[in-house]
């Protein structure tokens, strides 16, 4: 006759079907906090060499110097949202 486990240790090998992993479920595609990025996202530094960033947001490298905020399908962080914002704010005040 086989030997029987006991309850206990039958239960310890079932994966908990509450509990998602962030692997397997993400929140999406999109520019929010918490999100995946759609695309990469650059910002041209200035060619003067203090490093300062300048213009908008851009999607491809805009050439020359530039910083890579976040590339597409990275994690969306409050930094990342914030130079997001700098960016947009820059490209306002160059507008307007």
């Amino acid at each position: 006759m086989a030997a029987r486990k006991p309850a206990a240790d039958a239960a310890e090998e079932q994966p908990n079907a509450a509990v998602v992993s962030t692997r397997e479920y993400s929140g999406g595609a999109g520019w929010e906090v918490g999100q995946q990025a759609p695309a990469d996202a650059f910002r041209a530094l200035d060619a003067s060499g203090t490093g300062e960033q300048v213009g908008p947001v851009v999607h491809t490298h805009p050439g020359n110097y530039a910083r890579q905020i976040v590339a597409k399908g990275g994690l969306i962080t409050e930094g990342v949202k914030r130079e997001l914002e700098a960016g947009e704010k820059s490209d306002e005040s160059e507008q307007g």
